[in-house]
């Protein structure tokens, strides 16, 4: 009786798009190692993104959906094109004479990715300017009213006239520590 013994390795390598797809749709974007600079950079593109469209207040609740969903195929079809650089062997099966497999998902998620970033726009939005009046009533107005609010417990702090030291002398100093 002879019995096959079972390889250690296996011959082949795994790009872990499944693995990424599941922890991204069941923990979201949030699974991602923020300290990386991977994802980094998929955070710093997502919010440019939301720049691009005029900033995350002025996106509709289905653009933020289909901003998500970008952002998403963005990290698979990065997470692919790391994987493809890494093959060492080219990028074709020469026993059949086609592409790997995964070069096609790649494709196909990139198609996808196009057509979503065509749904949002391809143009730059800007973003909504207050009117000329609201604008100049907000710069008129003095600088104790536009700073930042009062403490939250309670003690306002009198605003510091400018020909003014911020600090008296007390009665009796002569100004020596």
């Amino acid at each position: 009786m002879s019995r096959k013994v079972p390889k250690d390795r296996r011959s082949y390598s795994r790009h872990g798009l499944s693995v990424l797809k599941v922890a991204v749709k069941v923990r979201g974007l949030h699974c991602l190692d923020r300290r990386t600079a991977a994802a980094r950079g998929l955070m710093r593109w997502r919010e440019e993104l939301l720049a691009d469209l005029g900033g995350e207040e002025n996106v509709s609740a289905q653009q933020l959906a289909i901003v998500e969903q970008v952002t998403r195929l963005r990290l698979y079809c990065d997470t692919l094109d790391a994987y493809l650089v890494e093959q060492a062997g080219g990028l074709v099966n020469r026993r059949r004479r086609t592409a790997l497999p995964v070069l096609l998902q790649r494709a196909q998620l990139g198609d996808s990715l196009l057509r979503h970033l065509q749904a949002l726009g391809l143009e730059r939005r800007v973003r909504p300017l207050p009117a000329l009046r609201a604008y100049l009533e907000q710069r008129e107005r003095p600088e104790e009213t536009r700073s930042d609010p009062e403490p939250k417990d309670g003690t306002a702090t009198p605003p510091v006239a400018k020909d003014e030291p911020a600090v008296k002398p007390s009665a009796g100093s002569d100004g020596v520590a």
